[in-house]
C-alpha cells in the first residue's frame, strides 16, 4: 500500500467512446437523447446574450410612446400649457395696464402744459444780464438739468423704502414734473432764438407740448409742424413718449437711497440730450436779435403748475 500512488494524484483514463458516438448519426439504442439545457432552463437576468439598445427595448412594454425631455420630471404638457397662457396673461395685463397709466399722464400733462410759466427774452436778458444767444441757452439748460435731477433725487429718496401701491404714483409724479421743467426749457429755448411760435397762450403751450413730444423744435415757417389741435396722432406720440420715460424711469425706484442717485443722473442726462436736439433745430432758422421784432411780453396763466420745482425761476439756481 505504501507504493501505491495516492488517490488525488491518480490520472483518470479517458473511457473509449461507445459504438454509438463513432460516425453514429443518432443515440444507442435504448438510449435518450439529452434534453437542451439552455433551451429549458428561463434566462435570467443580467445573463442575456443581447446587450445595448436592442436589449434595452425588450422591457418597455408594447405601444408606450417615448418620454419627452419635459415629461421625465413629472411635467404634464397641460399643466405646462397652462402655466405659458397664466404668463401670456400676465404680460397682456401688465402691458393693458402699463398702457392705460401712460393715457392718464397723458392728458394730465396735456392739462398742465398751459399753466406752465414762460419767461418771455426780455425777462430773460434781464436776469442774465451781458450774455449773448448761446451763453443764455446754456444757463437755461443748465438750471433745467438741476431741476429734474432736484426731482429724480426727491422720487428716487421718497422710494427708500419699497411700497408698491405707492410706486406707480411716485413715478407719475416723476414724469410729469420732468415733462413740466422740459417744456418750460423748451419754451425759453425758442424764445431765446426769436422763434416764438404765433397764437394765445393755448396755441402756444400746444407747440411747445408737440416740441416735447417729437424732441426737436418748431420751425414756425412751416404751419404743418404746428399742431393747432390735439388729434389723435400726437396723442399717440404723446402716449409713446410716456411709455419711453416710464421705461427709463423704473431704475429711479430702487430702494435705499439707491434710486435716488439714479434718477438724478438720469434725469440730468436726459434732459441735457433733449436740449441738445432741440437747439440743434433751432439754430438753422435762428433769429439775431438786433432783428427780432417787438413781441409783447407773455401772458402769464392764472393758476401755475405746482408740478415745477420750487425756486426754478431763480437766476442763481
Amino acid at each position: 500500500m505504501a507504493g501505491d500512488t495516492p488517490f488525488r494524484k491518480r490520472r483518470l483514463r479517458r473511457t473509449k467512446p461507445s459504438e454509438a458516438h463513432q460516425g453514429g448519426t443518432g443515440p444507442a439504442e435504448g438510449a435518450s437523447a439529452p434534453a437542451e439545457p439552455r433551451a429549458a432552463l428561463p434566462a435570467s437576468p443580467g445573463t442575456s446574450d443581447e446587450r445595448g439598445r436592442p436589449a434595452s427595448l425588450e422591457a418597455v412594454p408594447a405601444g408606450a410612446a417615448p418620454q419627452e425631455p419635459g415629461q421625465r420630471d413629472g411635467a404634464d404638457p397641460a399643466s405646462r400649457a397652462e402655466r405659458l397662457r397664466g404668463l401670456r396673461r400676465g404680460v397682456l395685463k401688465g402691458g393693458a395696464g402699463a398702457r392705460a397709466m401712460a393715457g392718464r399722464l397723458a392728458d394730465r400733462i396735456i392739462d398742465t402744459a398751459p399753466r406752465i410759466p414762460v419767461r418771455d427774452l426780455a425777462t430773460l436778458r434781464r436776469q442774465f444780464p451781458g450774455l449773448g444767444p448761446e451763453e443764455l441757452a446754456d444757463k437755461l439748460v443748465a438750471g433745467a438739468c438741476n431741476a429734474t435731477a432736484t426731482v429724480g433725487a426727491g422720487i428716487g429718496a421718497a422710494a427708500m423704502m419699497p411700497v408698491p401701491p405707492a410706486m406707480l404714483a411716485e413715478l407719475a409724479a416723476e414724469i410729469t414734473g420732468v415733462a413740466a421743467v422740459e417744456m418750460k426749457l423748451v419754451a425759453e429755448l425758442h424764445e431765446v432764438y426769436g422763434l416764438r411760435p404765433p397764437g394765445n397762450l393755448t396755441q402756444r403751450s400746444t407747440a411747445y407740448l408737440t416740441s416735447w413730444t417729437e424732441e426737436r423744435g418748431i420751425d414756425v415757417s412751416r404751419p404743418t409742424t404746428l399742431n393747432a389741435a390735439l388729434g389723435g396722432q400726437m396723442k399717440r406720440e404723446l402716449r409713446q413718449q410716456i411709455m419711453k420715460r416710464m421705461a427709463r424711469d423704473l431704475p429711479n425706484l430702487i430702494p435705499f437711497m439707491v434710486g435716488a442717485a439714479v434718477g438724478a443722473l438720469m434725469n440730468r442726462r436726459d434732459t441735457r440730450k433733449l436740449a441738445d436736439r432741440v437747439r440743434k433745430d433751432l439754430r438753422r432758422h435762428q433769429v439775431p436779435w438786433d432783428r427780432l421784432v417787438e413781441l409783447p411780453p407773455l401772458e402769464q396763466p392764472e393758476r401755475p403748475a405746482k408740478e415745477l420745482p420750487e425756486g426754478y425761476d431763480d437766476p442763481g439756481r
